[in-house]
């Protein structure tokens, strides 16, 4: 595959049955690095695993109003990197018909943590939602392994899937969100992020050293207002001027870009029949079995086929959106969740709101929707096939 066009879809899907064939080098472990990475590189992803576990103190800069000390804090299960049964708080409201983040009353996240007082005049406690927000919706932590492979697909491939999309299967054709990458200035396909709002891992990164913990780097230099008051006093904020120069918002991403996939279960002839079920009632049509890097000065990611499961493009699921609107995402539509790893999780869908693989399928709507169908009108056998090789993934 190359980067003007991937392969056709068909065949996608046809390589998603001897998918796992090719992966002899796949990890044995969650969050074991890349296979292939020289002593350099190992270097980089053990100092940058090291700075995900540190926990940040207020002369650090965390706060004013943060959700975790720590990115392990959240992205811990079943290792370092993983996800969690943690969701966050999302807010807004619908102005003019348009979406309003309430960002005057510290809207869309909810920072649900304070730093507490500090003197007289510091005494921050964690956000609420405010009563002007019609929106509400919860958020889980997304697994990160294996993003760094993600991240080295050139964005042409995710335009071109979407092309192919609209011109063969129009009823569920997907779309790229178009954000900014802020080191460029440039636009660029959104890959991370249920709303696939941020193009890259140290933009990812970034984004959630500042609104995770409050951290202020380069890409994002400015506090987080608590609750919406801009005015902090100084003795809330021990750091002027930037907390982070970016050497810890580059660890996060050198760990995150060099952590391998998730290892992949058991394959049996049970998984392998539940795998032409996949198939049969159209999963695979947005969880696209397999991707291709792009060229890399990296071999670990250089020209790597890998199979996550997903096209990475937004599609419109009608009352499983969320209501958020981030980029161009509109509320109702959502990135496509990657689906390897699967059978390590313990809550599904973009709220946690589902405990097991057929209450997630079956709150499917919208593009969805006619998935969902085919999956309610399987046989017992098909279906127990079905959920086995959801769990091998």
């Amino acid at each position: 595959m190359n980067s003007k066009l991937p392969l056709t879809f068909s065949a996608f899907l046809l390589a998603s049955l001897f998918a796992w064939k090719a992966t002899a080098n796949s990890p044995q472990f969650f969050g074991d690095p890349l296979s292939g990475l020289t002593t350099a590189q190992m270097t980089q992803f053990d100092e940058g695993k090291d700075e995900f576990i540190q926990e940040e103190t207020q002369a650090d800069g965390l706060g004013p109003v943060f959700n975790g000390k720590s990115c392990a804090e959240c992205h811990s299960s079943p290792a370092v990197g993983g996800d969690s049964d943690i969701t966050e708080m999302r807010f807004g409201t619908i102005t003019k018909h348009h979406f309003d983040p309430l960002s005057q009353f510290g809207g869309s996240l909810i920072q649900s943590q304070g730093i507490g007082q500090i003197d007289a005049s510091c005494n921050i406690s964690g956000e609420t939602v405010p009563p002007e927000a019609t929106i509400q919706t919860k958020r889980k932590t997304t697994p990160l392994f294996g993003l760094g492979l993600v991240d080295n697909v050139p964005d042409q491939v995710f335009i071109s899937i979407a092309e192919l999309q609209k011109r063969l299967t129009p009823q569920i054709a997907g779309r790229p969100n178009r954000v900014t990458d802020l080191a460029t200035n440039r636009s660029a396909v959104g890959k991370f992020g249920w709303k696939g709002q941020n193009p890259n891992l140290k933009q990812f990164a970034a984004d959630a050293y500042l609104n995770e913990m409050g951290i202020t780097s380069p890409l994002f230099p400015n506090e987080n207002c608590p609750q919406g008051n801009c005015v902090v006093p100084p003795t809330c904020d021990l750091i002027a001027g930037l907390e982070d120069d970016g050497s810890g918002v580059q660890a996060f991403a050198d760990f995150m870009t060099f952590l391998a996939p998730p290892p992949r279960g058991p394959i049996t002839r049970q998984t392998l029949a539940g795998e032409l079920v996949f198939l049969k009632i159209g999963c695979a049509g947005c969880h696209l079995p397999v991707l291709q890097t792009g060229r890399s000065s990296v071999p670990a990611l250089d020209r790597v086929r890998f199979f996550p499961f997903s096209d990475f493009l937004l599609h419109d699921m009608g009352s499983l959106g969320d209501g958020i609107e981030q980029g161009q995402a509109s509320g109702r539509e959502m990135r496509t969740a990657p689906l390897w790893g699967l059978g390590a999780r313990t809550t599904f869908l973009h709220d946690g709101s589902a405990t097991t693989f057929a209450d997630a399928i079956l709150a499917h709507d919208g593009q969805g929707a006619r998935a969902k169908q085919r999956f309610s009108a399987l046989t017992p056998r098909e279906v127990n096939d079905l959920l086995a090789f959801l769990n091998s993934l």
